[in-house]
């Protein structure tokens, strides 16, 4: 697995605001200023992948797949290190095998090791969803904001 870019900690020391909508970055990825939504009936997080296929590196299972790096860029083309297959169950009560990386995260002032899920969400808003399992790190959303942790370009 990748060095993580800086120190990463598990909390905040103080509760962070954030609103329903925010910008957050995968570095190990090469995805920034994604646009993710919060969500926090949710419990784990997810981001849009496509071209999805499973390969073998140096004896561990990997994914290879296709994620949009931003609004208005073009796909990037990504590989993750495989934890597990997990069943989840949809916003719609559908429920589906989904792949689960591990990934470095970023949102505002914390930078951690979390668990993305990866499903194709180009019918929805947002290319990432960030779930309860993230924000239980300290932050505290508010409902009635968006992008309180900087504004899209």
């Amino acid at each position: 697995m990748e060095k993580p870019s800086r120190p990463l900690r598990r909390r905040l020391r103080e509760p962070a605001e954030i609103g329903w909508c925010e910008l957050v970055d995968l570095p190990a990825l090469g995805l920034e200023r994604m646009h993710a939504k919060i969500d926090t009936g949710a419990r784990t997080s997810s981001l849009h992948a496509t071209r999805i296929e499973e390969f073998e590196r140096d004896g561990e299972d990997w994914v290879r797949f296709r994620s949009p790096r931003s609004i208005g860029h073009r796909p990037q083309d990504c590989e993750a290190r495989l934890i597990e297959k997990r069943h989840i169950t949809s916003s719609t009560g559908h429920r589906q095998e989904r792949y689960v990386i591990a990934t470095e995260m970023c949102l505002g002032p914390l930078t951690w090791m979390g668990e993305l899920t990866l499903a194709n969400r180009a019918t929805m808003a947002f290319p990432i969803l960030i779930g309860r399992r993230a924000l239980r790190r300290g932050f505290l959303v508010n409902s009635a904001k968006r992008w309180t942790l900087g504004r899209p370009e």
